[in-house]
């Protein structure tokens, strides 16, 4: 007697109700970590950049974070954007109109040791800056200054310090707004 296949004695599948990620449609500012609802906001990536805004004054700090802002620059209704001299077919960053917001995040492993802590933190701080209303248009850095203690929050992603980190991060960028508007 011959064994019947096993594929018989299985149920089907049933199709899943969510979609994947795979099936999921991607454009710029889904795949930035930012929906649709909000404006957009581009990513700042390269080290340039990153020094040319930390070297500017600090906007406003907490005990834990620090955000700093390059405006536009007077006059160009520019930001002044690093370029490297490479043959593109686009014209550079420098010589092109900024418009938007240009968000950068700093959240070195000193201050979060563990990837689920310092993942957290990224996405509080670009939920923050993309939920903050009238954020003037720029370069922004928000950027990690001191740990959050381990003793106080023990887990690396609980909610309690998703909480703080929320609160906190909002009343930052309220007051960050207010003092870039004066």
């Amino acid at each position: 007697m011959a064994a019947e296949p096993s594929s018989t004695l299985v149920a089907p599948r049933a199709a899943s109700a969510w979609r994947s990620d795979a099936d999921a449609p991607r454009d710029a500012a889904h795949h930035r970590g930012f929906s649709r609802a909000t404006a957009v906001i581009d990513v700042i990536t390269q080290a340039q950049d990153f020094t040319q805004v930390l070297n500017a004054p600090c906007q406003v700090r907490s005990p834990h974070f620090a955000v700093h802002h390059l405006p536009r620059a007077p006059g160009t209704g520019r930001v002044e954007l690093s370029t490297a001299p490479a043959p593109t077919s686009c014209p550079p960053v420098d010589e092109s109109a900024l418009t938007g917001c240009w968000l950068g995040l700093v959240v070195p492993k000193r201050h979060a040791k563990r990837a689920v802590t310092r993942t957290l933190l990224k996405r509080r701080i670009r939920s923050a800056v993309s939920n903050v209303c009238g954020l003037p248009a720029g370069m922004w850095v928000v950027r990690l200054r001191t740990p959050f203690a381990r003793t106080e929050f023990v887990s690396a992603a609980s909610d309690r310090l998703s909480a703080v980190v929320t609160d906190e991060l909002a009343a930052l960028m309220r007051a960050a707004v207010a003092r870039a508007t004066r």
